[in-house]
């Protein structure tokens, strides 16, 4: 089923990425750390743009915008993702187009070199909507997802977050990965501990007035249990639907569950009317900062209005659309 497009004429394309909500503050960032940050940004922004100006389809935009993001160890997501307390690496994603309504997600995968893509293969290539663990992993292999190479996903400086996550509890250490004090750090003296926790996401509005959305992330440091947060949970922190808007998620992942985050921001641009703006701010800072929750989103329409939100001291973020410039931020206060 092709849902109608929001508009009978070609529309402007446009592209929202996002590398997380949290403590992002002019205070915390060197200005090294500020230009990794935004060249990152940007650096995602344009793979998918570079889709989007080629009149392709914002679901390929979304998934180019974020592979490029997990494999920047700034972000955690992909490489640079950080460790449970068992001292691994689990990774969820998702992604949804809004002309078919399809959508395709993984939790507490380990293996791929972009959980966004094995996403991606869910959606395309099986008959469900959520795989997990072991079983997500059978399936990666049998669609012939790319790997990482050993040692490709951890970091040094996730490794010490761990460290310093028990050594505040109490709680031994497990054994450490092979050869992660002998790897190079990629993010050595450039990353910035925003907190625990960390999404990467972009929506994307295509020439034909089409939505997607992708959302990608490690989780929170020391998690347990194969704890899956939001990110791969549709409606909760990734949703697309070319009736109302995409939208990715970033933040504490169980509040923007409880609130079904992405899916109400849409519901209410759809059936109540309100702007995108009006959506976002709504939940993401009076419904969500009610709760006790924190983080922040990003969404577009079909007709290209773009929009976020964050109820954090910063979210890294970018935008650019047909006839507009990229435009970057890190803090609150940026434009």
């Amino acid at each position: 089923m092709t849902l109608p497009s929001a508009a009978d004429a070609p529309t402007p394309w446009a592209l929202v990425v996002h590398g997380g909500a949290g403590v992002i503050t002019r205070d915390d960032l060197s200005p090294a750390q500020e230009e990794a940050y935004r060249a990152a940004m940007a650096a995602a922004a344009e793979a998918g743009a570079a889709v989007l100006r080629a009149a392709g389809a914002a679901i390929d935009a979304v998934e180019a915008a974020v592979r490029v993001l997990e494999d920047n160890p700034l972000f955690n997501a992909g490489r640079g993702a950080v460790f449970t307390a068992e001292g691994r690496i689990e990774m969820d994603a998702a992604i949804m187009d809004g002309a078919t309504l399809n959508a395709g997600a993984v939790g507490g995968v380990t293996t791929p070199r972009h959980p966004i893509s094995l996403a991606r293969a869910v959606m395309d290539r099986s008959p469900h909507v959520m795989l997990a663990g072991q079983g997500a992993e059978a399936f990666a292999a049998a669609a012939g997802v790319e790997m990482a190479p050993p040692g490709w996903l951890a970091t040094r400086r996730r490794w010490r977050a761990l460290e310093a996550w028990l050594s505040k509890r109490g709680e031994a250490l497990p054994q450490k990965p092979a050869g992660l004090d002998e790897a190079a750090d990629p993010a050595a003296g450039l990353a910035h501990d925003e907190g625990k926790r960390g999404t990467v996401g972009a929506v994307a509005c295509d020439a034909r007035g089409h939505v997607a959305a992708a959302t990608s992330t490690g989780g929170v440091t020391g998690k347990r249990w194969n704890r899956v947060g939001d990110s791969p949970i549709i409606g909760a922190g990734t949703y697309a639907d070319d009736r109302a808007c995409a939208v990715s998620c970033t933040g504490a992942g169980e509040y923007f569950i409880r609130l079904t985050v992405a899916r109400t921001v849409a519901a209410l641009v759809e059936l109540q009317g309100l702007t995108l703006q009006q959506a976002l701010d709504r939940v993401l800072k009076d419904d969500l900062t009610a709760l006790g929750g924190d983080g922040g989103a990003i969404a577009v329409t079909p007709s290209g209005e773009m929009g976020w939100s964050f109820n954090t001291e910063g979210m890294y973020r970018a935008r650019l659309s047909a006839g507009r410039p990229l435009e970057l931020g890190l803090y609150g206060d940026d434009a």
